[in-house]
């Protein structure tokens, strides 16, 4: 069985790959906790500056995995606490690693992959990718990721995003300022690695650190108190008759009209 999450080290820069490419990157359980222990390893590795996050295949993530959505249904609400929490640390993870994160997004990133793009300090994406949370068209809710979208756009585009579950592309993205640059297939390997290189050439790596930690502990310091609330919501909202009723349809690959 090949490895759900590639690690590998070069020049300072640590490169962690999704590599579930048969399923469109799609998470569920497994791949959420080696993700998390790869950011861990990272975190831990005295001869890592910069982190960079990809994936393998055509998609970056295409959200939840078919079959995590179907056991969904049969948890206790403890067991959706559990599964939220595991979410949540990943999502924290990557979000105070005293390490800089850099999304290379190619191909769609969608609900907890757009998340996961989200969480990145610095993003860059191909003009084909698209971006979006599209829990509400399947009876969800996008509540842990929703807190750390509010730490990069405005509430205006915050609603537009999470209320119409519409996909953007990386040109709207760019302009949301939901991600930081459009880089052109071709390039974009380079062109990562030529920014990560910067990083580790021209700026200190404990003021990189400090610097991070000041910014995410000041934009919003209530936000491990919002995170909390998010993971009882998503855990409450999996109970609900329209979640049963939105992931039957998606399953079923049926149009559902609210």
């Amino acid at each position: 069985m090949d490895n759900l999450v590639l690690y590998g080290v070069e020049d300072r820069i640590a490169t962690i790959t999704i590599n579930r490419p048969d399923k469109r990157n799609a998470l569920n359980p497994d791949l959420i906790k080696d993700l998390t222990d790869a950011f861990i390893q990272a975190e831990e590795d005295d001869l890592v500056k910069v982190v960079v996050l990809k994936a393998n295949g055509g998609t970056f993530s295409a959200g939840a995995d078919l079959e995590y959505l179907q056991q969904l249904q049969n948890n206790t609400f403890e067991e959706n606490v559990t599964d939220s929490n595991n979410l949540k640390r990943l999502f924290t993870t990557i979000y105070y690693l005293p390490k800089i994160v850099i999304a290379q997004v190619e191909g769609h990133a969608i609900a907890g992959g757009c998340g996961l793009a989200t969480i990145c300090d610095i993003v860059f994406a191909t003009p084909e990718s698209n971006f979006g949370y599209t829990e509400v068209k399947i009876g969800f809710v996008p509540a842990i990721v929703s807190c750390f979208l509010m730490q990069k756009v405005n509430e205006t585009v915050a609603k537009e995003i999470l209320l119409t579950g519409k996909t953007c592309t990386a040109e709207q993205a760019l302009l949301y300022k939901l991600i930081n640059f459009v880089t052109n297939s071709s390039e974009i390997n380079l062109k990562v690695k030529e920014f990560a290189l910067s990083l580790c050439k021209e700026s200190s790596g404990n003021s990189l650190m400090i610097t991070k930690q000041l910014i995410s502990q000041t934009t919003n310091p209530l936000l491990e108190k919002m995170l909390e609330t998010a993971v009882q919501i998503n855990a409450r909202v999996r109970e609900s008759a329209d979640f049963k009723r939105g992931i039957a349809s998606f399953l079923n690959k049926e149009k559902i009209n609210w």
